[in-house]
């Protein structure tokens, strides 16, 4: 019998999964969001390019404002990650006060070494639209949904994720090194590979303190 800790969604073709139980499907969701966890350790074994193909796809179906599907890709592996930690590191040097010092050295090796910290890592980035009856809001908010897609099909594929920004998402010498423009924006850096540690425990806040419910009738 098929169970949820079984069940990897991302397999199955959508004749499959309308067979397979809702309960089964809820589950097994419920279990994708709830165990996915940033992976800040990673080995140096990359996703294949069918697993990343996956989570890209899975990344297009997100909601979006007017179908305008406002989300650009970026995928850098290999010597590209080099690449980008020197730009990463450049623009750093170029935000310091002073750059003469040990804890000045020590924070760009650190800049330059953050993209060889995975395998692999995806920029997912909305361009500024020219539309005037486009809420610019509404197109980051649309892109951070497909990111959140990507992580969720990362879990369910079995590979370690981590969301990152930073200064050097904000930074027009690292956005250009991407083709974008100034008033673009770098939503994320999604650093793909497998675990190299245990997966961190986590426990959220419960739903009750962040939540009011207005005109709801029936009893909690």
């Amino acid at each position: 019998m098929l169970c949820a800790k079984t069940f990897h969604y991302m397999y199955y073709t959508k004749e499959q999964i309308m067979n397979i139980s809702n309960e089964i499907r809820e589950q097994y969701i419920a279990e994708t969001i709830k165990g996915r966890r940033s992976m800040g350790r990673m080995t140096e074994e990359r996703p294949t390019h069918e697993q990343v193909t996956r989570i890209l796809e899975s990344a297009t179906y997100a909601p979006n404002h007017h179908r305008i599907e406002p989300w650009k890709f970026f995928v850098v592996g290999g010597k590209a990650r080099e690449e980008l930690g020197q730009v990463m590191a450049d623009a750093l040097i170029a935000r310091l006060e002073e750059t003469l010092s040990e804890k000045a050295h020590a924070k760009i090796q650190k800049e330059r070494q953050k993209p060889l910290q995975a395998p692999l890592l995806i920029a997912v980035a909305v361009e500024r639209t020219q539309e005037s009856w486009v809420r610019e809001i509404e197109n980051i908010e649309a892109v951070a949904a497909a990111v959140q897609n990507m992580l969720l099909t990362a879990e369910a594929l079995g590979l370690a994720s981590l969301w990152r920004t930073g200064d050097a998402a904000y930074d027009r010498s690292v956005k250009a090194w991407f083709g974008l423009g100034p008033n673009d924006h770098i939503v994320a850096f999604v650093y793909l590979g497998f675990a190299a540690g245990p997966r961190p425990e986590r426990t959220p806040i419960s739903y009750m303190a962040k939540t009011r419910w207005l005109g709801w009738d029936e009893p909690q």
